[in-house]
């Protein structure tokens, strides 16, 4: 029997659409910065973006560091690991988070668009992921950065049965200009692993089948 690929092209259309999603993102970035941003170097809420070093035992990072393998090789360690809970975005009343927020669960945060095709590939196993890992001590933290009304986000996700993802979004492109800045952003689609103390553990330009094993034991690594 054919084993079934996690996405429906081969890896190198996908790098080849992930790097021009990567250079519409640099330029849209550039395009929004100088707009009212939470996350311009502060968050609205004063708490500061730039990341603090996190004090990880080496046999945490270790086991972080080999976890990442397979299809989420691309997973590179931050060392050292850093907070920056200060990240900001809306949530789904409208109203705005940061990274603090969710202090005591395990995150993966994913930034994606309507307009990023190697996102909309990924989307479907993200949604899965937290349909089967979704709880009190896990979540994935989808946030769509298309600027505009939330009317074309809002509609992908119901096309595309999206139904277990909560509808975050940054529609600044804010939260994308603060990871670039940080040098964990290169283009879209941009995932970190973050554990529950706020620490990011690492981060990932491109796609993943994330409901697979291999992107399961990196998040059970993260929080371990």
């Amino acid at each position: 029997m054919t084993e079934k690929k996690p996405f429906g092209l081969s890896p190198a259309l996908l790098i080849a659409a992930a790097l021009v999603a990567g250079g519409l993102a640099g330029v849209a970035g550039i395009y929004v910065k100088g707009m009212a941003s939470g996350n311009a170097g502060t968050a609205q809420n004063g708490t500061e973006v730039a990341g603090a070093e996190c004090p990880i035992a080496p046999a945490r990072k270790t086991a972080f560091a080999q976890a990442a393998k397979g299809s989420v090789a691309a997973m590179t360690p931050l060392d050292p690991p850093r907070s920056l809970s200060g990240l900001s975005f809306k949530g789904p009343d409208g109203k705005e988070l940061t990274l603090k927020d969710f202090t005591g669960k395990t995150v993966l945060l994913n930034l994606w668009a309507t307009w990023c095709f190697p996102c909309r590939e990924e989307m479907p196993a993200l949604d899965r992921l937290e349909n089967l890992a979704g709880s009190s001590g896990f979540e994935v933290v989808a946030v769509n950065i298309d600027t505009g009304s939330d009317e074309k986000p809002k509609a992908f996700l119901a096309e595309t049965g999206i139904e277990s993802l909560k509808p975050y979004r940054d529609d600044s492109m804010g939260i994308f200009n603060a990871l670039k800045k940080e040098g964990l952003a290169l283009g879209l689609p941009v995932s970190l692993l973050i554990d529950p103390k706020g620490c990011v553990m690492g981060a990932m330009n491109g796609p993943a089948a994330w409901d697979g094993p291999e992107a399961k034991a990196l998040i059970e690594a993260t929080g371990s």
